[in-house]
């Protein structure tokens, strides 16, 4: 009809046809173009694959349903609801029943868990894929066990239950400044005095704390000079401390000077610094005033620090009632709008001591309250678990707290390694572990919320070669190549600077850094 049409319309025309050669064609089509590829020929076939495993799952299946096996198959009296399928195959409720004959149940749960086309789903995911083909008795609860297992899943899943271990909170002071926390706040820009990091000493009843001034690189012996300088000398010496890992605070200088001075160390175990809760929860309103004096103020920071403690110890604290001043000396300290308070006040002695140990008394109910409410609430977070000794565990390595990396996966490195044996208990929620040598830089004790079961078979294991870590269980940035270089102007000098890749660093992987910095501290990378 199309011809028809074409032929209508242009029989009214006289037509020429001219021959217009092939390679000066330059839109030419299909139809200008003379066939010269040969028909392909096609035979009809027809393909049939059997999988293997539909003959051995028959075979499994005639040694389960002999006599002397069926009763371990639990299948006695479901023999006769069994029907075949066009493989000789015996299905039961319109799917294949899987014996427990041979290795055929492992087989197909390796399949659906650790093939390319799986990829490790949980217990829930396999059970739902599985018996929409398959069925044997307590198909789910295998299911669960074997994912369990995994020791795959137990390195790389995140966690979806509360953490474990409840709080333990420290005993309440007897008296005040004899027991003690301390902790610092280091990478503070650098002050003219040449002060980069604050020392933050609190007593645990009173809350009082000092502030010191101190640079990163103190070394231990200087460190006690200043401890006996700021503290002992104040307030005597303290009957316990309380510190993290702090490599100052776990050298044998500073052990053997607190062990002569009759203080007793309470170190935190490795990476938990709620061990060490008072003195980090008395760091946030200390860097919260320094940076409002900084900004409205201005100046360095150690300018403001005297009066930044001032005005913490001169506050109302919530867990006592009062200001820790009132607290130390009976009375809060009188400032610049204390405009009411005229005359003084005179008391007896025998006044001032019913005065203040009725204050202290007052102080220690409201702190075992205090605690008390504190417990309550962070234990409804929590959960408790026990591990016994002999035990094996995988070890929680987060991605950016805590931190173990690895060289090469970076961010896709595991939560988890190990496992690893426990060798002892250390307290209600503390374990040490038996670690192997690749990791012996770092301290073997660990809290129970960083620990987690494993039930995967003992042989198997994880490699520990390229792991990068440090005592404390930080990652490790390493600087990889020098990708540029360029010299930046500043107000009276010119610096040179080299653009560096990082590895296992927090944030951007391409830095810009002072090329005399970077020589000094990683010569190799200009080598």
């Amino acid at each position: 009809m199309r011809q028809r049409r074409w032929l209508e319309l242009i029989k009214d025309y006289d037509c020429e046809i001219h021959y217009h050669p092939g390679k000066a064609n330059v839109v030419a089509d299909a139809l200008s173009r003379k066939e010269k590829h040969e028909p392909i020929r096609v035979k009809a076939c027809q393909l049939i694959i059997t999988p293997g495993v539909m003959e051995e799952i028959r075979r499994a299946q005639v040694e389960a349903l002999k006599e002397d096996q069926i009763k371990a198959e639990r299948m006695v009296g479901k023999g006769i609801e069994l029907t075949e399928n066009a493989y000789g195959v015996k299905t039961i409720y319109g799917k294949i029943w899987v014996p427990r004959f041979g290795e055929i149940r492992k087989g197909i749960l390796d399949e659906a868990h650790k093939s390319r086309y799986s990829i490790h789903p949980g217990g829930t995911k396999m059970y739902q894929d599985l018996k929409k083909d398959y069925w044997w008795p307590g198909m789910k609860r295998d299911i669960e066990a074997y994912v369990s297992k995994c020791l795959t899943c137990l390195q790389v899943k995140a966690e979806h239950q509360k953490p474990y271990g409840k709080i333990q909170p420290l005993e309440i002071p007897e008296w005040k400044w004899e027991h003690i926390t301390m902790d610092f706040i280091t990478k503070l820009p650098r002050t003219p005095k040449g002060y980069d990091t604050i020392w933050v000493v609190v007593d645990r009843l009173t809350k009082s704390a000092h502030f010191l001034p101190i640079k990163e690189a103190i070394s231990s012996e200087k460190l006690a000079e200043v401890f006996i300088k700021e503290i002992v000398t104040k307030h005597g010496m303290p009957v316990s401390i309380v510190s993290d890992r702090d490599t100052r605070f776990t050298s044998k200088f500073w052990k053997k000077f607190h062990e002569e001075m009759g203080a007793r160390l309470h170190i935190s175990s490795a990476y938990h610094p709620q061990t060490d809760g008072q003195s980090k929860r008395t760091i946030q309103p200390l860097e919260d005033m320094l940076r409002a004096c900084v900004l409205e103020f201005g100046g360095s920071w150690d300018t403001h620090l005297t009066l930044a403690e001032f005005s913490y110890n001169n506050s109302y604290h919530a867990s006592i009632k009062m200001p820790p001043y009132e607290m130390l000396y009976g009375r809060r300290c009188r400032t610049s709008i204390c405009w009411g308070e005229i005359g003084q006040r005179e008391l007896g002695s025998l006044e001032i001591v019913e005065a203040t140990t009725e204050k202290l008394e007052r102080i220690k109910e409201c702190m075992k309250a205090a605690k008390d409410r504190q417990k309550s609430y962070a234990d409804r977070r929590r959960k408790d678990i026990m591990f016994q000794v002999g035990d094996r565990v995988m070890l929680k390595v987060s991605p950016w707290k805590g931190i173990l990396r690895f060289r090469k996966r970076g961010k896709l490195s595991p939560r988890y390694i190990g496992p690893f044996k426990i060798i002892a208990r250390v307290g209600d929620v503390a374990y040490r572990l038996d670690l192997p040598e690749e990791l012996s830089g770092i301290h073997p004790t660990f809290h129970v919320s960083h620990l987690g079961k494993c039930l995967a078979d003992e042989s198997m294991a994880v490699p520990y070669d390229d792991l990068e870590i440090d005592e404390r269980l930080n990652y490790v940035e390493q600087p990889v190549a020098i990708l540029d270089e360029k010299e930046k102007r500043l107000r009276n000098k010119t610096v040179k600077q080299v653009k560096v890749q990082w590895r296992h660093r927090r944030g951007s992987d391409l830095t810009w850094e002072l090329e005399s910095e970077m020589r000094k501290n990683y010569p190799a990378l200009f080598s």
